[in-house]
C-alpha cells in the first residue's frame, strides 16, 4: 500500500494528490453533518416526514444538473484557467453556508431560507466533484495512463473512508454536542480543500489568436476548425486562422490606429466574449455530434430503464427515519453505525459483481436484483407490524442487516449503469457526456424522492402517526417489480461487463 502510494506521488505530486484525496474523503465525510440536518429538520423545525423529505430533495437538486458545471469549466476559462478557479468557487459555495446556519440562527430556524442555502452549498459539493473528475481525467491523459484505474481507485477508497468517518462520528457527535456546533465542526474540511487549492498550480491555456481571427464569421470559424482543432474539446476557444487576412480587416485596421487605447479595449472587450460564444458553441457541437452517434441510440433504450427504475421507487426513507427515532427509539449513534454498515455493504457488492456477476446476462442480473429488494423491503415491514419482535428479531439487527443487503444488492443494479455510462462516452467529451448520464441517475432518484414525499403526504404520514405507513411499504413493495415488466428494454445479448 506504501509504495503503491509513493508511485502515484512520483507520478501525479504530492500536492495534487493531496487535494483529489481531500476532496473526495470531504464528499464521503458529508454524511457527517447531513445527519444533523435531518435532526434538525426533524426536532428544531419540527416538520413533517413529507415535508422533511421535499426539503431534502430539493436541497439535493443540484447534483442533477452536473454537466453545465463540466461545460462550464470546459468552455469558460477564468484567467486562462479552467479547473483551480472553478475548484476555488466550488469550496467557497461548500464552505460559507455552514458557517452561516451555525451561527445565524433566523436562517437556520426558517425552513426557506435553510433550503436555499443548503441547495448552495450542493452546488459547491456537486461542482467539486465534477472539477475533481476532469482534473483526474487531465492528468492520466498526460503520459501517465498506466495510473489511471489506480487514481481512480484512490479517489474512490478516500470517498469510502470519509463516508465510514463522517457516519461513525456523526450520530456520537449529535449524541453529545448542539447542531449548530456541528455545522461549525463540518466547515474545517471546505477550508483546508479551499486553501489546498493553492498547493496545486495549473498553467495558463496559451492562445496566440488575435482580434482579427476573432472577428471572423461563423461559418468561416466552422471550416477552420476541423484544422485547428487539438484534440481537446473546448480548451481555448480561440480559432487560428490559415488564410490571408481579409481585405475588410485591412480596411478596419486603418480606425484602429486612429484611436489605439479605445480599439484596444474594445477588440479587448470582443475578444473576451468571443471566447464565450465559440467555446460554448463548439461545445453544443461536440454534444450534438455525440448523441447522433449510433451507438447513442442502441443504449438509449438500456438507460430509460435505470431511469424508470427510480421513477418508479417511491423512496419512504425520511418516513422510515422518523418512525426508527420516534417510535423503535433509536439513538444517533447507532443509526450512524446502520449507515457504517451500509458503506461496508456497499464495497461487498461491488467486489461480488466484479468477480462473480459482470459476465452474466444484465437481464438476469436486473431481474433477480429487483426481486430481491423487493424481499428486502419486508424487512422495513416486519419492523412497523413489529413481526420481528414476534419471531425474535430485534429492531437494531434488522435494521443492520437492512441496511448491508440493501446497499450492497443496490450495486448489481448501479455498477452496471456506470459501465453502460463509459460504453456510451466517444473520446474527447467523456467528462462531460459521463455527468450528463450520472445526472440523469441522480434525476431520477430525486423524482423518486419527490413521489416518495407525496406518498407520505397522500397517506397523512407525520411525526407521531404511522398508522399508514405499513400501507406506504406494501405500495413501495409493488412498485419494486414495476421495472421488471419493462426488461425488454435492456438488450438481450447484454451482460453485465458489456452493458
Amino acid at each position: 500500500m506504501i509504495q503503491w502510494l509513493k508511485q502515484l506521488k512520483r507520478a501525479f505530486g504530492a500536492s495534487f494528490l493531496w487535494l483529489i484525496c481531500l476532496i473526495y474523503f470531504t464528499q464521503g465525510f458529508r454524511s457527517f453533518v447531513w445527519t444533523a440536518v435531518s435532526y434538525h429538520l426533524k426536532d428544531s423545525l419540527e416538520l413533517s416526514p413529507s415535508a422533511s423529505q421535499f426539503v431534502s430533495s430539493v436541497a439535493f437538486f443540484p447534483w442533477s444538473i452536473k454537466p453545465l458545471y463540466g461545460i462550464l469549466s470546459d468552455c469558460v476559462t477564468i484567467r486562462g484557467k479552467r479547473r483551480i478557479p472553478y475548484l476555488i468557487i466550488s469550496s467557497v459555495l461548500s464552505l460559507l453556508p455552514w458557517p452561516i446556519l451555525g451561527l445565524v440562527e433566523p436562517l437556520r430556524m426558517s425552513t426557506v431560507p435553510l433550503m436555499v442555502i443548503l441547495t448552495l452549498q450542493n452546488v459547491g459539493s456537486a461542482m467539486a466533484d465534477v472539477v475533481a473528475d476532469a482534473m483526474i481525467a487531465e492528468s492520466v491523459r498526460a503520459e501517465r495512463a498506466a495510473f489511471a484505474g489506480d487514481l481512480q481507485s484512490l479517489s474512490w477508497l478516500s470517498m469510502a473512508l470519509g463516508g465510514i468517518c463522517g457516519c461513525l462520528l456523526g450520530g456520537h457527535v449529535l449524541d453529545n454536542l448542539p447542531i449548530d456546533t456541528m455545522f461549525l465542526l463540518f466547515a474545517t474540511l471546505p477550508a483546508l480543500q479551499l486553501v489546498s487549492c493553492g498547493l496545486v498550480k495549473e498553467s495558463p491555456i496559451k492562445t496566440k489568436a488575435s482580434t482579427e481571427d476573432l472577428s471572423l464569421t461563423n461559418s468561416h470559424a466552422e471550416s477552420d476548425d476541423t484544422n485547428t482543432e487539438n484534440g481537446d474539446t473546448c480548451t481555448s476557444g480561440y480559432y487560428r486562422r490559415r488564410t490571408k487576412r481579409r481585405k475588410k480587416i485591412q480596411k478596419n485596421s486603418k480606425k484602429k490606429t486612429a484611436n489605439p487605447k479605445k480599439s484596444h479595449i474594445q477588440s479587448k472587450n470582443d475578444t473576451f466574449a468571443l471566447q464565450w460564444f465559440y467555446s460554448f458553441k463548439k461545445a453544443a457541437y461536440s454534444l450534438f455530434d455525440a448523441f447522433r452517434q449510433p451507438i447513442i441510440y442502441r443504449y438509449a433504450r438500456p438507460m430509460a430503464w435505470f431511469f424508470l427504475a427510480h421513477v418508479t421507487f417511491p423512496n419512504l426513507s425520511t418516513p422510515m427515519f422518523y418512525y426508527d427515532t420516534e417510535v423503535l427509539e433509536l439513538d444517533a449513534s447507532f443509526l450512524g453505525n446502520v449507515r457504517v454498515v451500509g458503506w461496508l455493504g456497499l464495497m461487498l457488492g461491488t467486489t461480488i459483481y466484479n468477480k462473480f456477476l459482470k459476465k452474466h446476462r444484465l437481464r438476469r442480473i436486473l431481474l433477480w436484483t429487483q426481486v430481491t429488494l423487493s424481499v428486502l423491503s419486508l424487512i422495513d415491514m416486519f419492523k412497523v407490524s413489529r413481526l420481528n419482535i414476534k419471531y425474535g428479531f430485534s429492531d437494531k439487527m434488522m435494521s443492520l442487516w437492512g441496511s448491508a443487503l440493501g446497499d450492497a444488492i443496490n450495486q448489481f443494479k448501479f455498477m452496471p449503469f456506470l459501465i453502460l455510462s463509459g460504453n456510451l462516452c466517444p473520446p474527447g467529451i467523456e467528462g462531460t457526456l459521463f455527468a450528463l448520464f450520472m445526472s440523469i441517475n441522480n434525476l431520477g432518484a430525486t423524482i423518486g424522492s419527490f413521489v416518495g414525499a407525496g406518498l407520505a403526504s397522500i397517506l397523512n404520514i407525520s411525526s407521531g402517526s404511522f398508522d399508514n405507513l405499513l400501507l406506504g411499504l406494501l405500495i413501495q413493495f409493488f412498485c419494486v417489480f414495476i421495472p421488471v415488466a419493462f426488461l425488454s428494454l435492456i438488450p438481450k445479448d447484454a451482460t453485465g461487463l458489456s452493458a
